[in-house]
């Protein structure tokens, strides 16, 4: 789900890097499982879900910064701003 940019690769590979990482991803499965228990169609819910994974995943990277947190790993690899 992560759309290839060829016109930005620097963005792209960062992107890819911090989605693609790792994760339990259990916001969007929330997000999914409440669509079904409401008889809901996946398809329509899909769209939030996804968003719902970017949105924390900048949180996380956003935390990382060396203006905040400055971490060095983050699921047992380098931050997205060390690598």
């Amino acid at each position: 789900m992560v759309p290839e940019n060829k016109s930005i690769p620097v963005i792209s590979e960062a992107m890819r890097y911090s989605l693609l990482a790792g994760g339990k991803r259990l916001r969007p499965i929330l997000a999914i499982m409440s669509c079904e228990l409401f008889e809901g169609r996946e398809e329509e819910v899909l769209p939030f879900a996804c968003c719902i994974e970017l949105i924390h995943t900048y949180s996380l990277i956003h935390d990382d910064l060396p203006a905040m947190d400055n971490d060095n790993l983050r699921r047992g690899k380098p931050t997205n701003h060390k690598v």
